[in-house]
């Protein structure tokens, strides 16, 4: 009687994986929650076919400073990561790397439409 081969760390096996729609998007949304400072609730994500790569639509809000607090320290504006066009810029950038490899999907693009803002006081939204 034979015993099978040891398997060889990194060896390729027959059969394949799936990750599910809904799992995917809730990976999409927590990854665009953690980018833009908002609740992974508030974050809605879509998914299409972009020649047989996956584009990913996401509408969400953003985490801001208090205008008042902004208005008596400008600074305040760079202390966050810059203006909200900089930070989704940025975030978009964030959230197809993350969400490519944690999921193995190939993202072709993220397009991200801001919804509205959170207001954040000490990094917590309310």
């Amino acid at each position: 009687m034979s015993t099978p081969a040891p398997a060889v760390r990194g060896q390729a096996r027959s059969g394949h994986n799936r990750i599910s729609t809904q799992a995917l998007t809730s990976l999409a949304k927590a990854t665009a929650a953690h980018a833009l400072g908002v609740d992974a609730q508030d974050v809605r994500a879509d998914w299409t076919d972009d020649d047989g790569l996956l584009a990913l639509s996401l509408v969400t809000p953003i985490s801001i400073p208090p205008l008042k607090d902004v208005s008596l320290d400008p600074a305040r504006v760079e202390v966050i990561g810059g203006s909200i066009w900089d930070r989704t810029v940025r975030a978009k950038a964030r959230i197809l790397e993350t969400v490519t490899d944690l999921s193995g999907a190939r993202l072709s693009r993220v397009d991200i439409r801001i919804s509205g803002a959170r207001i954040s006081e000490g990094g917590r939204v309310q």
